[in-house]
């Protein structure tokens, strides 16, 4: 089953400095139908205006990542971490016992990002941050962060067993991906329109795939795709 979750209706939070969608209950916005997808949790769109950001704030069980679709964040943390993380490229903070972290938008511009939280399959891990550039125009789906089993090493470590696999589709490009039984996807074309086995969706949009054997994304013009895979 492919269902899409319009960019219109996500839930919406916006102040001063933070314009947010969140794609599940989140904060303020609370929808007893859109509680997660399986091990996914969290998924928000944030568009954070220069020179500000999120003060430091306290996090535990859980495994954050935060994709940069255009600028960039700083991260500070407790354990005395701290990065810039630019668009097209990937932070994983893993909160685990308890971590305390900032992420604030150092830039002149504004920054879009994607953060994705899932939740772990082992508690009481050792909180770490990472973040990891990415080579731009690789061909097909790359793992970003993975945490499966029989995951290469290449991405980011996952405290979870799911990945977050990210692409960029050339107008008519497709790509494939198989889903495993019991697992289930969630995917935002972060640019550019796509079908999904066969379904329309836009910039912007939330994808879920459920009982789905297969997920073929097919971009109708230049598209950047961020999935999420993780047991239903």
């Amino acid at each position: 089953m492919i269902q899409v979750q319009p960019f219109a209706s996500l839930g919406h939070f916006r102040n001063a400095w933070l314009d947010a969608r969140h794609h599940f209950s989140f904060g303020g916005y609370h929808d007893p139908d859109r509680m997660g997808l399986g091990a996914l949790r969290v998924w928000n769109d944030d568009e954070i205006a220069p020179g500000q950001g999120f003060a430091p704030h306290p996090h535990r069980e859980m495994e954050i990542i935060t994709y940069v679709r255009e600028g960039a964040i700083t991260h500070t943390d407790s354990l005395g971490n701290e990065g810039r993380t630019e668009a097209g490229d990937v932070q994983v903070m893993h909160a685990g016992t308890g971590i305390v972290h900032g992420e604030v938008n150092r830039e002149a511009t504004a920054t879009r990002l994607f953060q994705i939280w899932i939740v772990p399959g082992t508690a009481r891990v050792t909180p770490g941050w990472e973040s990891r550039r990415f080579p731009k125009g690789a061909d097909g789906l790359v793992a970003l962060a993975d945490g499966r089993a029989g995951a290469d090493g290449s991405a980011l470590p996952l405290h979870a067993d799911a990945a977050v696999l990210a692409a960029s589709l050339a107008a008519g490009q497709s790509v494939r991906h198989a889903l495993a039984p019991g697992r289930v996807a969630y995917l935002v074309a972060a640019s550019g329109t796509i079908s999904v086995n066969g379904v329309a969706a836009g910039t912007r949009d939330g994808v879920s795939v459920t009982g789905e054997e297969e997920v073929t994304i097919t971009a109708g013009d230049a598209a950047e795709v961020v999935m999420v895979d993780v047991p239903a």
